[in-house]
């Protein structure tokens, strides 16, 4: 498996657009808000979404085209969530339909996307003029600006791609995505389109899928909220004429593994472009009694607004890790705890077997000051580990989500 170029674009039959349709009133005209993705021939596909109760309209109704595990076509918008007001269904199926004219294929083809702000009536009008010039826009150059066209309160697109070979033919898997706030393990405020060229079945489509988010969008966390628009879709249309791969085994396993990676790639992007965010935080647990209970517990230590504001500041603090990981809900002899800050400006340990060490400040206040701060915990009680990412908690979240409506 390598990196490559073309994000969504980078698997064969997969094109890409994004334009300025004015779906916000107040947007700039240079900030693209409509996005299509488009394959030459019909995929097999399979969504994961948000755990909200409160679903966007767009979540149900991808939902519904996806009941067939089939799909060949992506309209998403930014600037309004289509959620939690009059007309949304409505206009989320319209959005589907004015895509599915001006690219010749189904409605129920098509998966829907949208993220801003809930509550609003969509400007469905400005998305139904935009559609078909943005089809026309389509190209294998378009993923940046399909990346850009999703983005709301990101401060970079998201964009990756792999390749790698199975069956002697060269497969590829590229996706965009976006996420910076209303982030939490269990899906956050994120839209992510999967792409492939890989010959496999709907039902190793949607396996491959569920693990790779699993152990993806499902292990970071900015803010703690889960958002109403989550959605996570995968499109594969067989181009690569690789053998089909219908049950897991060795061109399974490497699939699996190529995809699970990119999303890692794009999740660790998402928590480290968090709102406000100075630090990417990875957290990894090792010697957990199984690998369920260290997510548990890395999910806890990510998610704490005392460690992420330690972080902040530079602060070894690790008292706040210890309490985290005691709240989790899992059960672990704390006297067996170990912790260790790390990062590209070194390593140092701060607890060891449950107490607190001498250590040098300002070396810690150097390893903390990196862009990546590792927080390693061995617990010395099995074999389970795991990894997962969060950022820091600083003034300027604040200041994002306190006038993020108005």
């Amino acid at each position: 498996m390598k990196a490559i170029e073309g994000g969504v674009c980078a698997a064969k039959g997969f094109s890409a657009a994004g334009i300025h349709a004015g779906v916000k009133a107040s947007s700039s005209p240079d900030k693209n808000d409509l996005m299509l993705i488009y394959s030459q021939v019909p995929c097999h596909a399979w969504g994961m979404y948000t755990q909200n109760v409160v679903k966007a309209a767009s979540v149900l109704v991808t939902m519904e085209h996806l009941k067939d595990g089939t799909a060949q076509a992506v309209v998403a918008n930014s600037g309004n969530a289509n959620a939690c007001c009059d007309g949304s269904m409505e206009n989320a199926r319209r959005m589907a339909e004015c895509a599915a004219r001006a690219l010749h294929v189904k409605p129920e083809d098509v998966v829907v996307g949208s993220t801003g702000v809930i509550g609003q009536t969509i400007n469905i009008d400005a998305i139904e003029k935009a559609v078909p010039a943005a089809a026309k826009q389509l190209s294998t150059e378009g993923s940046p600006a399909a990346a850009n066209a999703i983005m709301t309160t990101d401060t970079v697109p998201k964009e990756a791609a792999v390749s790698l070979e199975i069956d002697g033919k060269t497969v590829h898997i590229g996706g965009i995505s976006k996420g910076s706030g209303m982030i939490h393990p269990n899906m956050g405020t994120m839209l992510c389109f999967l792409t492939t060229d890989c010959a496999i079945s709907k039902d190793m489509v949607q396996e491959a899928l569920r693990e790779a988010v699993r152990r993806s969008f499902n292990r970071i966390s900015v803010d703690g909220d889960t958002s109403t628009n989550d959605t996570c879709v995968l499109l594969a249309n067989g181009m690569a004429g690789n053998g089909e791969i219908q049950s897991k085994g060795e061109a399974y396993a490497l699939f699996a593994e190529a995809l699970t990676a990119l999303c890692i790639q794009l999740a660790r992007r998402m928590a480290r472009d968090g709102e406000g965010a100075k630090h990417l935080i990875t957290c990894t647990v090792s010697g957990a009694k199984s690998e369920a209970a260290a997510e548990v517990i890395a999910k806890s230590v990510i998610g704490s607004s005392l460690t992420k504001a330690a972080i902040f500041g530079c602060d070894a603090n690790w008292g706040r890790v210890l309490c985290a990981m005691g709240y989790s809900g899992e059960t672990f002899d704390p006297d067996a705890v170990d912790v260790t800050f790390a990062s590209d400006a070194g390593s140092i340990a701060v607890c060891r077997a449950g107490r607190g060490l001498d250590f040098d400040e300002a070396l810690a206040k150097k390893v903390l000051s990196a862009e990546e701060v590792v927080i390693e915990i061995a617990m010395g009680e099995g074999e389970g580990s795991c990894t997962c990412w969060g950022c820091d908690l600083t003034y300027d979240y604040v200041r994002i989500n306190g006038d993020y409506r108005t």
